[in-house]
């Protein structure tokens, strides 16, 4: 609120030329009608399809490599130094790379997405599964269970409220990779970063574009409070007892 406060009082007073920066209050009515717009609705459509498969593809791929390092601390120790390579690197850095091995715009942001969400999700599951209390699993191995059973019976529920978590990180972080890439890489017809970046291109549309930035970053609240709730909804014991321990 007091942003808006400090954005509106120096759009009015001409502190800063309103062609640059509009009062808040243009911004947010300018939102309004971008809201009710069908083709701005596309856009967020078309971004939130990008996002939604990219996250899919990320938690398909970590939760069961993220299980199997897990719990082979060998294997992990030899993948490790290539996890660790390649983690730090940004995902836009990737896109030049990607777009030059995938011409079709849905799949680059697809995976570009896929490669950023996928490392929280990996390292919650990698640390998760070496966090699983041993006992269960030494007397699942006395009754004779193999290792597939116990990953699944014992390992699993244990380490779901962690990889959630991870996936709730990844949601944002694949949200905003998204966006940029669509900014970045352009050439494409939908999507909220396609959309700011034509308003961009046209003078006088700057509260057209602080507006989509905003809705963009509404868009990011409302996902992570949406998965948040849902979250402590399907965990609740998990974070009851965590209540009670601390």
């Amino acid at each position: 609120m007091i942003f808006l406060l400090i954005g509106e009082v120096v759009g009015r007073i001409g502190l800063v030329d309103r062609s640059y920066l509009p009062p808040s209050s243009t911004v947010l009515a300018r939102a309004v009608r971008l809201i009710v717009d069908g083709g701005f609705l596309q856009d967020i459509g078309w971004t939130l399809g990008a996002w939604a498969v990219g996250l899919l593809i990320a938690a398909v791929i970590a939760v069961p490599v993220g299980l199997v390092l897990g719990s082979l601390p060998f294997v992990n120790s030899a993948v490790r130094m290539l996890i660790e390579f390649l983690r730090p690197i940004p995902a836009v850095a990737l896109i030049p790379l990607v777009i030059l091995m995938i011409p079709e715009q849905a799949q680059i942001e697809q995976t570009v997405a896929a490669y950023a969400a996928m490392w929280p999700i990996l390292i919650n599951t990698i640390y998760a599964v070496g966090d699983v209390d041993p006992v269960p699993r030494e007397m699942a191995r006395s009754f004779g269970l193999g290792r597939l059973v116990i990953l699944t019976r014992i390992a699993l529920p244990s380490v779901a409220p962690f990889v959630a978590t991870g996936i709730r990180v990844a949601s944002s972080i694949a949200l905003i990779v998204t966006i940029s890439t669509e900014l970045i890489a352009g050439g494409g017809e939908h999507g909220i970063g396609m959309f700011i970046l034509n308003a961009s291109a046209n003078a006088g549309q700057a509260d057209v574009v602080f507006a989509a930035a905003g809705i963009a970053g509404l868009l990011g609240f409302l996902i992570d409070l949406a998965m948040r709730t849902l979250e402590r909804r399907l965990f609740r014991w998990h974070f009851e007892r965590l209540g009670r321990s601390s």
